[in-house]
């Protein structure tokens, strides 16, 4: 992903809501959005890697990752979408998990990470240094640089955010999506300096990235309640914006689950 605001037991009935942009070279393969048969996660999936950039499992958890914008930052190290698959296939939960990773992270690309269950919250990264801390209740940003950082495009989806959470949304997401449409560029004294030109920084200022290369591969929205049950939405787009589809599955549906295991 490379950007996410999410509110975390800041909603009267949704304890995790997570709206993101995966930006991404068209050309990389990836699945869409499916309960994979291999393990037990619902998101899609990198086809050059094999892991996810956002997935959760039928028993609440979550789990998201971003790259961290630095030309000069080396890309050697483990693929940062087994970080997403591992924390989904594992039992720890989130806050051992932390600790746990506390001590590998640096072998891994550079990355920011969240990971979600029914009790906590957490957010890792690796750059400058390996870090851990507990996410507190309210509404949050992230995207390719620290947690919080108050990039524009992060700063704007985290406002709108609050203002659907402040005007009573529930179901309907409508308002969300839109959030994450969001194709306007920011205004080059909001621009950060990330090293890699004014150019550049200006098409990766808006929310949503419409190239013929490189661009907006999949926009996603996760609601998951207290007890561990609610939905996971992706909507897909090709070159130059083009819409190719959109999956909606349930999350912590029994059903489903049986149907799997026939």
């Amino acid at each position: 992903m490379c950007l996410i605001a999410f509110a975390w037991h800041a909603h009267p009935r949704w304890q995790l809501l997570l709206v993101g942009n995966r930006d991404e070279f068209h050309a990389r393969p990836s699945a869409p959005l499916a309960r994979w048969a291999d393990a037990p996660v619902i998101g899609g999936r990198d086809l050059e890697a094999g892991g996810t950039w956002l997935g959760v499992t039928d028993a609440g958890r979550c789990c998201v990752v971003t790259n961290v914008r630095d030309p000069h930052d080396s890309q050697s190290g483990i693929s940062r979408g087994l970080l997403a698959t591992d924390y989904l296939t594992g039992d720890a939960d989130a806050s051992r998990h932390a600790r746990s990773l506390l001590i590998s992270a640096a072998n891994y690309r550079p990355f920011n990470l969240l990971t979600f269950d029914a009790r906590d919250a957490f957010y890792l990264g690796n750059r400058p240094q390996p870090s851990a801390q507990v996410v507190t209740s309210g509404v949050h940003g992230l995207s390719n640089a620290d947690f919080n950082t108050p990039w524009p495009k992060t700063r704007n989806l985290m406002e709108r955010l609050q203002v659907w959470i402040d005007h009573g949304g529930d179901d309907d997401f409508a308002p969300l999506f839109e959030a994450l449409a969001d194709e306007r560029v920011a205004p080059d004294a909001q621009l950060p300096d990330t090293g890699i030109g004014a150019e550049r920084e200006r098409l990766l200022s808006s929310a949503f990235i419409r190239g013929e290369r490189y661009g907006t591969r999949a926009s996603t929205l996760v609601a998951i309640d207290p007890h561990g049950h609610g939905v996971i939405i992706e909507r897909r787009f090709g070159p130059n914006g083009r819409f190719e589809g959109e999956s909606m599955l349930r999350i912590g549906d029994l059903s489903a689950l049986r149907q799997g295991s026939d």
